[in-house]
């Protein structure tokens, strides 16, 4: 790769334009990059595995030369298996030098689906069927995971499933299941027996989006899409030979499988794979810093909580000074977070954006420049992003202002080319090869990008818009709130009011009203001011760290809806409410009435429906009894 020198602004970012893209670097292929960093450096370690997560444990490693060889014995399986280019084989996989094996060689055999092991196998089953997946790659029998028992349930579900190849355990052969380590060693590990003359535009990889309830929406990655992400990535990061990146995040998000695999792959350097579980085993948080200092740690990427809980950890010594940036994505970072990490480390925190359906990444704050904290940076080379403004039917209406808040829109080599279902495309483009992210934003005059929301979280109270970041970033500020979220919560007068859910730090004794009223006394914004804090024990989170806002607005229209109907519970009648995801509806509360046999429904049907029906958020009642 070249050297683009000084990246410090929009400036920079124009002038290494000036450079044609295809000038950058020589890969086209993901199969390109294992290929090209072998050739470079074949004894160099690629992966350390730690399969405990912890610092003086010895580490399972694997050369680049070791790394392209598994590879392409990988691909020459899954091709002798059935798998051809344009067809897809799915993985339920933890953090493991083998789920690299599997995404790499799937991509250069065919397609490969990545799936989150923690869904239900009915939304797993889904997501293959979707993917016209046939060959589906399992973590085997293991006492910390059902992942195995899962698999098991989803070949009853997916009838198209031809081989099951099994990581770990005892399979041999029976049944159409294989042990994938014992199988693998049997292939050419110098060339891909296929003789597959892989196109950059040829589709690489499925990464499912969206919520985890109704049809699962496949994004589509192409090969030269994740090549420019990784080269972007390692660029922007001034990524190189010497370095070593922290791998924590789960190996079916395309955070982990890009940020820290394909880009430190193209530079060259080495990778620490923090156990199976990543963040979410706690001797790897415990370990964290003590693993940084063995390993002279340059780089890691983590969201927001990862960060908080890191926070809570003491460094006892260890030397922390090999790591240059700490990224930080998925999710905003709060303020006062940001600024306790960095003093308490001294380790700079490069805040970026990025989704799914642009490959990864697609700004950075810029890492010779000024860090502008709640900034997601400069855009990437060769990427161009800007804030547009549409209307009601989400239609393009020109392009924003300096400063004017609008919707952020992406074009570039990295933007997917839309789903795999043709139905989920209507309307995602606001112009030709602009990508309607979703999120709400707007650029300064110096380039850098501010998020103020996305359009489905905004708070919109009596038509008054509201950002819950407003809200959070005030809550994080007070000395006992370890993560504040804001949601909307159903009020039959201004359509929805603000509400925060609060999870304390250890041994913290705020109690719910005085953080209310530190609340209404510090936002500046009064309409923004929450109308009531619910102190949570624990954050809801995704599998990779992100706070789950849908389950506290369920929660929160639980809460009205039960409060609402307690004149008719008084009654004696036993009514319970519980809220949750419609794929028709987007959400629904379910209310269930118990009434005695023979009584009669109509009248209390109409007072439920009445008292309901003041509120924006569609109900159902169910009867039992």
């Amino acid at each position: 790769m070249r050297d683009l020198g000084v990246i410090g602004s929009l400036a920079d970012i124009e002038r290494i334009e000036q450079t044609p893209l295809d000038e950058q670097f020589a890969e086209r292929t993901t199969y390109d990059v294992l290929c090209n960093a072998a050739a470079r450096s074949p004894d160099k370690i690629a992966i350390n595995f730690l399969p405990g997560g912890t610092a003086d444990e010895d580490p399972v490693t694997v050369s680049y030369a070791q790394l392209l060889a598994r590879v392409n014995q990988t691909a020459n399986m899954l091709h002798d298996l059935g798998l051809k280019p344009g067809q897809s084989v799915s993985y339920l996989l933890p953090n493991l030098p083998q789920t690299h094996f599997v995404i790499w060689g799937g991509e250069a055999a065919g397609i490969v689906n990545a799936v989150n092991p923690l869904l239900t196998p009915a939304q797993i089953a889904d997501i293959m069927i979707a993917a016209n997946s046939k060959i589906l790659v399992a973590l085997g029998p293991s006492p910390h995971t059902d992942i195995w028992e899962k698999a098991q349930a989803v070949r009853k579900l997916v009838p198209g499933i031809e081989a099951v190849l099994q990581v770990g355990g005892a399979a041999d052969g029976s049944d159409g299941i294989h042990d994938f380590d014992s199988l693998v060693a049997k292939y050419p590990a110098d060339r891909l027996t296929s003789g597959r003359e892989i196109a950059p535009d040829d589709i690489a990889a499925y990464f499912h989006t969206g919520g985890t309830t109704g049809a699962p929406k496949l994004a589509q990655h192409t090969h030269f899409g994740e090549v420019y992400e990784a080269w972007a990535i390692s660029a922007m990061a001034k990524m190189g030979g010497d370095d070593c990146l922290l791998l924590g995040l789960p190996l079916f998000h395309v955070n982990a499988v890009v940020v820290t695999g394909l880009a430190p792959f193209m530079a060259g350097a080495s990778t620490v794979i923090l156990s199976p579980a990543g963040y979410r085993n706690p001797a790897v948080i415990n370990n964290f810093w003590k693993i940084v200092d063995r390993y002279r740690a340059t780089f890691f990427s983590a969201v927001p909580t990862i960060y908080s809980a890191l926070l809570n950890v003491p460094m006892d010594g260890a030397d922390v000074s090999s790591l240059r940036y700490a990224i930080c994505g998925a999710a905003p970072m709060p303020v006062e977070v940001f600024k306790a990490f960095q003093d308490r480390t001294g380790i700079k925190i490069m805040e970026g954006y990025g989704l799914t359906e642009g490959t990864t990444a697609s700004s950075l704050n810029p890492p010779d420049g000024e860090q502008r904290i709640g900034s997601i940076g400069v855009r990437f080379p060769y990427q161009p992003m800007k804030a547009v403004k549409v209307d009601g039917n989400g239609t393009y209406a020109g392009d924003c202002q300096t400063d004017e808040q609008g919707v952020v829109a992406i074009s570039g080599p990295n933007v997917f080319p839309g789903y795999k279902q043709d139905q989920f495309n209507d309307g995602i483009w606001v112009e030709d090869g602009w990508f309607n992210t979703g999120d709400l934003g707007r650029q300064d005059a110096d380039g850098y990008f501010w998020l103020t929301g996305r359009a489905k979280d905004l708070i919109i109270r009596g038509g008054h818009n509201i950002d819950p970041a407003m809200i959070e970033e005030t809550l994080h500020q007070h000395p006992d709130v370890d993560l504040a979220a804001a949601v909307g919560m159903p009020d039959s007068y201004a359509g929805e009011i603000p509400i925060a859910y609060v999870a304390l730090k250890p041994g913290a004794t705020a109690d719910a009203a005085s953080l209310c009223d530190y609340a209404k006394e510090n936002v500046f914004e009064r309409p923004a001011a929450p109308a009531e804090v619910i102190v949570i024990d624990e954050m809801p989170v995704t599998a990779v760290g992100k706070i789950f806002k849908p389950t506290l607005r369920y929660d929160a229209t639980r809460r009205v809806y039960e409060a609402a109907l307690q004149s008719v519970r008084d009654r004696g009648v036993d009514i319970s409410v519980t809220v949750a995801a419609d794929d028709t509806l987007g959400t629904l509360a379910t209310v269930s009435v118990s009434v005695v046999a023979g009584a009669e429904k109509s009248p209390l049907e109409e007072e439920i429906t009445r008292i309901l029906g003041a509120f924006a958020v569609p109900h159902r009642i169910l009867w039992a009894g």
